[in-house]
């Protein structure tokens, strides 16, 4: 049924899509499913090379047995706002969809949709293991990747307790490296010019490559200067209340 949970046939499509090369909304069409479902369930279970219907399927039993048997946690407890939990919980593992898309690894991808939907922006160790229901070492590998990319800081609390977080100055960061290593590739290319011959095929190609990736480069910091403001500015209500 639409909109309810997927099942083996379900899986089977899936599957079959795959092999002929069809794209996540291709499938999602013959489905009758929205295309994030498609690609949470792929990400999720091998990725489009790896994805087996059979064990996709016993992998998501599983999930929800153990989620029925688990006992109350950060993720499944009373949300604040008014918000539904299940709803919550599916968010934030579309939102690791993305970022797996992107080339994350499944548990970072997983912490920082995490937090990111947390109001504080910020989770202690245990905290983030427990809305993950993922082990200490898992967690901490997860956030040495993050740091290492910019994408999150620590800090101490009043109680002297490590806590990850992400904030608007960090996604610029995050950003403003990105652009640094996208300006880097196009100074390596230069060298390339020179090393090759200039006039040659190979050198040609590479001061293409150079001017675009500087262009980009550049491109992206101008931008994100002029838009950092916007990452401290409260959206505007409408008279409905909504953003």
């Amino acid at each position: 049924m639409p909109g309810g949970r997927l099942t083996q046939q379900d899986r089977q499509q899936i599957a079959l899509g795959l092999a002929d090369g069809l794209a996540y909304a291709e499938i999602a069409r013959s489905l009758d499913r929205p295309t994030s479902t498609i690609t949470r369930e792929v990400m999720r279970n091998g990725g489009p090379t790896a994805y087996r219907a059979d064990l996709a399927h016993r992998a998501t039993e599983r999930r929800v047995r153990r989620r029925r048997a688990a006992p109350r946690s950060l993720d499944t407890a009373p949300q604040a706002h008014g918000r539904d939990a299940e709803a919550v919980r599916e968010y934030e593992e579309e939102f690791a969809t993305v970022f797996m898309r992107s080339g994350l690894p499944k548990m970072t991808a997983k912490a920082l949709a995490s937090l990111y939907a947390t109001d504080a922006g910020s989770l202690t160790a245990s905290e983030l293991a427990g809305r993950l229901q993922a082990s200490p070492a898992s967690v901490s590998k997860a956030i040495a990747f993050l740091e290492d990319q910019g994408l999150v800081r620590r800090e101490r609390d009043e109680r002297r307790r490590e806590r990850y977080v992400v904030d608007d100055d960090v996604l610029y960061q995050s950003m403003m490296a990105s652009a640094r290593a996208t300006a880097h590739l196009g100074e390596v290319a230069r060298q390339g010019v020179r090393v090759l011959g200039p006039g040659t095929p190979a050198a040609a190609r590479l001061e293409n490559i150079a001017r675009f990736v500087t262009f980009v480069s550049e491109s992206i910091v101008r931008a994100a200067d002029q838009a950092r403001e916007i990452l401290h500015t409260k959206p505007e209500a409408t008279s409905d209340g909504a953003p």
